[in-house]
């Protein structure tokens, strides 16, 4: 039987932020620009591992997850991150792999075993709140709120980049609109097909309880997630 991790080398993978919930951070550059990706991992009430927007599968990675726990949930949360969900599937063939409406016709060379919508999977209702963004199809991001720990999971949604590893990667956030600041980016802004559709589920996301939030790209937002999220979409317009 192998040997369980030391501490420090799980502490060396995973950065814990509250009870049961960990973050994982990892590099990532997009058409040059360094923007890195985060994935977060819930422990649930069963003991079992829910991952939210994979990063790469590696030994050290598995092998600090196992020590918390089962991955039995692996969650592709909108139809952009996706590119490291099949992995996870080798890796941990037990697990359910999760899809964005849309995604199982993007990637036809995945087997999901469930698409994701408003209503959370047994696995973990009442433990974590769900609801599909609409109004922009491009994405179709899932938002997540974890309730032990007041934490809203986004991908694209938002960004939250205080800098840039480049010049053109701080040049992007700039043109963007969100260098230094947590907002929703205008290439964002561009894809919204159904603004009331948006409005309607981002109330939906701001009737949940969470304080903390933690994003794909950039900085976890540790406190004042509910206000700082209502201001970065007042571009939407008032809320019904």
């Amino acid at each position: 039987m192998a040997a369980a991790p030391e501490p420090l080398a799980i502490e060396r993978v995973l950065r814990r932020l509250d009870q049961d919930l960990w973050v994982i951070d990892r590099p990532l550059r997009v058409y040059g620009l360094q923007i890195g990706c985060r994935m977060s991992v819930v422990r649930l009430a069963d003991g079992s591992l829910f991952l939210h927007s994979p990063v790469p599968h590696d030994a050290e990675t598995r092998r600090a997850l196992d020590a918390l726990g089962p991955v039995r949930h692996v969650v592709a949360p909108n139809k952009v991150h996706h590119l490291f969900a099949g992995a996870w599937r080798d890796a941990a063939p037990d697990a359910l792999l999760y899809a964005a409406p849309g995604l199982p016709e993007k990637r036809s060379d995945l087997r999901f075993d469930r698409v994701l919508d408003d209503d959370a999977p047994s696995a973990w209702d009442g433990q974590i709140d769900q609801a599909l963004c609409r109004g922009i199809p491009y994405t179709n991001e899932v938002a997540f709120c974890h309730r032990g720990s007041r934490t809203l999971l986004l991908t694209d949604l938002i960004f939250n980049m205080h800098d840039g590893e480049n010049l053109w990667t701080r040049l992007w956030l700039r043109a963007m609109g969100i260098h230094g600041e947590l907002g929703v980016g205008r290439h964002v802004r561009h894809l919204v097909r159904d603004r009331a559709a948006l409005r309607e589920s981002l109330d939906r996301i701001l009737a949940w309880d969470f304080d903390r939030v933690v994003v794909a790209h950039g900085v976890v937002l540790q406190r004042a997630g509910r206000r700082v999220l209502r201001r970065a979409f007042d571009w939407l317009g008032d809320r019904r």
